[in-house]
């Protein structure tokens, strides 16, 4: 399908979340005169009709914006987005993104082409992973190879073992870079082709380590001052991961600037926040170029300097879907919990009363729940003011879903259970009060429920 001169381009954005992004860019199209198509659920369909392809709603070129770092099932839409990048143009085509969205294997592409990445260790046993953890100190990074804005990412005491996997995610550790132990920062630069768009500083919220805008982190404009060594070290990074629009993160060591990660659906709100700009009409002028047509860069300018992330024309009107009925959960559960240096099973009681998800101090230790993210109040029974008590991440298998949570840790040694499933966990279920794991259990052995 070719574009003829003065013809408006339609550039598909392929995202089926509502995030503020996609709408920026669509919108953005739209105003460089061109035509945003919303790429949804409700309205995309390929057919095949006597080996003729047709693509409904029509379009010209895709910009890949799926999100694959937090499902559950991101072959699925690999392929949706292959399928795509075999009959149209793609910006940030599916094999780059696969790489990209693998914490280690990013790591692995950069380091092979000469780019300082910080050392790492990713072995699939416990015994390979744990011989070598001494050689990255005693305080070091453990991470989820798959995982976004912050989750799955523990600054760890590597005096106590690791495990290869974190539920059903691979996990891998890997060592700290810091200059500044005061306030830890990193560096976020964002390239669309071979353009640095704009970059910040993102400095970590009050007791925490990790500097994602999405956990509370702030931002301070850099890109006027970006040093040389970090702007040439992520438009080379990008072009080697092969991305077509990228956020980089880096991080400057004693030896100079590390790549941390290399994010194909980096978030425009806190680059916008620190800089005034948007990379969203700089995506859409290189999607509708990729296509054949042209825009005015005078225009494009213009447009950076708002984030429009209003509805866009295109979005596709939404019936409102058939509920699905969410599945039942027992009033007492058998799950699996996860945490830094290992799984277990473990009973858990439903608690519809309580906001978050708690685990007993022995059972957080057994698994190495924590590090500890900040403290929170709980309110418990009559008590008005509630107790502080720290929070730490989890992982908790039900009948073969994760369910990665923020959990509060207390000594829940007087309860027959030691974890209590909240509302962060059981929104997605039906409670059944009859069905319980310990039904084998004699009544008076029970004291939790009255004790709660």
């Amino acid at each position: 399908m070719g574009i003829t001169d003065g013809d408006d381009v339609r550039v598909g954005v392929l995202s089926l979340h509502n995030s503020k992004e996609t709408k920026a860019i669509l919108n953005a199209v739209d105003d460089l005169g061109h035509a945003g198509v919303w790429l949804r659920r409700e309205n995309t369909a390929i057919n095949i009709e006597d080996s003729e392809l047709t693509v409904e709603p029509e379009i010209d070129v895709v910009a890949n914006r799926l999100l694959l770092s937090n499902t559950e099932e991101p072959a699925e839409l690999l392929g949706l987005a292959t399928t795509f990048n075999r009959i149209r143009p793609m910006l940030n085509e599916p094999d780059a993104v696969l790489t990209a969205i693998h914490k280690f294997a990013t790591a692995a592409t950069l380091a092979n082409w000469n780019i300082q990445v910080p050392d790492a260790l990713l072995a699939l046993s416990n015994d390979r992973l744990n011989q070598d953890r001494g050689r990255f100190g005693s305080v070091g990074v453990y991470k989820t190879a798959i995982g976004t804005h912050g989750g799955g990412t523990w600054k760890v005491d590597l005096t106590d073992p690791v495990n290869p996997k974190v539920g059903n995610r691979q996990a891998f550790l890997q060592k700290l870079i810091e200059r500044d132990e005061t306030r830890h920062r990193d560096l976020r630069v964002y390239v669309v082709g071979d353009e640095i768009i704009g970059a910040m500083y993102r400095y970590a919220p009050e007791g925490d380590w990790r500097t994602n805008v999405a956990l509370g982190g702030d931002v301070q404009n850099a890109t006027d001052e970006l040093p040389e060594a970090a702007a040439e070290t992520a438009l080379y990074a990008t072009e080697v991961m092969g991305l077509d629009y990228a956020g980089v993160d880096l991080v400057e060591g004693d030896a100079g600037w590390f790549v941390l990660e290399v994010n194909p659906t980096a978030g425009f709100k806190g680059l916008y926040k620190a800089t005034g700009r948007s990379p969203a009409p700089y995506i859409a002028k290189m999607a509708v170029e990729a296509a054949g047509g042209e825009v005015d860069d005078e225009r494009v300018a213009e447009l950076s300097a708002t984030l429009d992330d209003s509805a866009p024309a295109s979005m596709p009107r939404v019936e409102p879907p058939e509920q699905e009925e969410a599945p039942i959960i027992g009033y007492i559960e058998e799950v699996v919990v996860s945490g830094t240096s290992g799984s277990t099973q473990a009973l858990a009681k439903s608690d519809t009363g309580a906001t978050r998800t708690s685990i007993d101090t022995r059972l957080a230790a057994e698994i190495g729940a924590g590090p500890i993210k900040s403290m929170t109040r709980v309110k418990s029974g009559s008590m008005k003011r509630g107790k502080a008590r720290p929070v730490v991440d989890l992982v908790i298998g039900i009948g073969g879903k994760q369910h990665t949570v923020t959990a509060s840790v207390e000594d829940r040694s007087h309860m027959d259970y030691p974890l209590l499933l909240g509302r962060d966990i059981l929104e997605h279920y039906r409670v059944d009060v009859r069905r319980r794991a310990d039904a084998d259990v004699p009544d008076d052995e029970r004291e939790e429920e009255y004790l709660e």
